[in-house]
């Protein structure tokens, strides 16, 4: 047999890498049922959004982990910028934008190749890191005063609550968290659909 190519091999598709998982045909089923002609798309979304569930829990999970060990915030009253708060935030968030990248080039957007993994990986990681740069202002503004608030709200539940400062401001930076991802996931599906995966139907 020679080393060249038949016209019809040169012709043929290229075979993308992909995954499948267990939940891909409720998924589809799913997207079917209340998607009618947007069905794909919507079928990427929710894997978009599974693969974003997972990250949160890659990133909060990370974040939990650092502030309890390596990482914990500062136990001083109204400090202006918290290193340790926003070194946490950004080590889980770059853990949690690796998950994502591989499981939605594998998953959610299989078909997006005209591109390469590469050029891809880059366009990802710069909508990640304007997310990202949103996300750990707000974080960092925000984290002090969501912390006491929360005090506040489950003393008015509990009365003798009476948390050290180191732990009033854990609570408030993962409530930060929470609201920011919701944002940045936001952030993250239109800018990479439109942009990073706008070749695929």
């Amino acid at each position: 047999m020679s080393g060249t190519l038949t016209a019809d091999a040169k012709n043929a598709p290229r075979r993308h890498h992909s995954v499948s998982t267990p939940i891909d045909r409720l998924i589809m089923r799913v997207a079917e049922r209340l998607g009618g002609s947007k069905a794909k798309e919507l079928e990427r979304f929710i894997k978009f959004a599974f693969v974003g569930l997972l990250g949160f829990v890659i990133d909060s999970g990370t974040v939990i982990i650092l502030q309890n060990s390596l990482l914990p915030p500062v136990t001083a009253a109204n400090e202006p910028l918290d290193a340790n708060v926003a070194l946490a935030t950004t080590v889980a968030f770059v853990l949690a934008v690796c998950s994502n990248f591989v499981w939605n080039r594998l998953w959610t957007y299989p078909d997006s190749r005209s591109r390469s993994a590469r050029k891809q990986l880059t366009q990802f990681v710069i909508v990640s890191v304007i997310g990202w740069s949103l996300r750990t202002l707000w974080i960092d503004i925000a984290y002090q005063g969501l912390g006491e608030l929360s005090t506040t709200f489950i003393q008015m539940l509990q009365a003798d609550y009476a948390p050290a400062l180191l732990d009033q401001n854990k609570l408030g930076t993962m409530l930060a968290l929470f609201f920011g991802v919701i944002v940045v996931t936001a952030w993250n599906f239109l800018a990479n659909r439109y942009w990073t995966y706008n070749d695929v139907d």
